[in-house]
């Protein structure tokens, strides 16, 4: 290849590329070709090395010395809050509700119960105070509900006995965003939960 570009780091390099990602740099270097900026060959060298880069670092490469517009990186979906509380919160719902939304801090540790009554946890906006934090619900002829932003990673370990747990987040996760696991017992109720979008501020 004639006048390689050269590597370059970002916040965003050391990540593995997605599908997604790939697709983004195809549709700038058929744009670059389009306008003279490469060549034939050159285009189609760098469509090779596109489909053999690995991580997000590899494709920027292939696009940094091209005047194209660039779509902006996404916003993180999700605000942290760092904290050094090492307790959890406990949520009781006994033949009554609980509900957690707007800007309200997730701890690391988040243990629930919601028997005969019901609760819902609404994570859109709130403040996450670690990278991962843990949910356990037991719902016991009661419900509880989860709304989780758009791209967080959910692990469910929940249980359902006479009842339904199933939790599940955006089918395309976000690197940025936070694990939740989601754990405890639906005795004789549900626990459901699924990603939404942020609302815009």
């Amino acid at each position: 290849m004639e006048n390689p570009p050269s590597r370059r780091d970002s916040q965003m390099s050391h990540l593995r590329a997605s599908d997604s990602n790939r697709e983004q740099i195809a549709a700038l270097l058929g744009e670059a070709l389009s306008t003279g900026q490469l060549s034939h060959e050159e285009y189609s060298e760098r469509l090779d090395s596109l489909y053999q880069a690995k991580t997000v670092g590899e494709l920027e490469v292939l696009t940094h010395d091209l005047q194209v517009d660039r779509p902006r990186p996404a916003a993180s979906p999700v605000s942290y809050a760092p904290g050094a509380s090492s307790e959890p919160e406990n949520i009781v719902a006994i033949f009554g509700g609980a509900d957690r939304r707007g800007r309200w801090r997730v701890r690391r540790k988040t243990r629930a119960l919601a028997l005969f009554g019901g609760m819902r946890f609404d994570l859109t906006d709130a403040e996450f105070e670690a990278k991962e934090i843990e949910i356990t619900v037991n719902a016991i002829f009661g419900g509880a509900e989860i709304i989780l932003p758009e791209g967080v990673e959910v692990r469910c370990h929940g249980v359902g006995v006479f009842g339904g747990f199933d939790v599940h987040g955006s089918p395309d996760v976000d690197p940025s965003a936070p694990v939740v696991v989601v754990k405890g017992l639906a005795l004789f109720g549900g626990v459901s939960g699924k990603a939404r979008r942020r609302r815009d501020r």
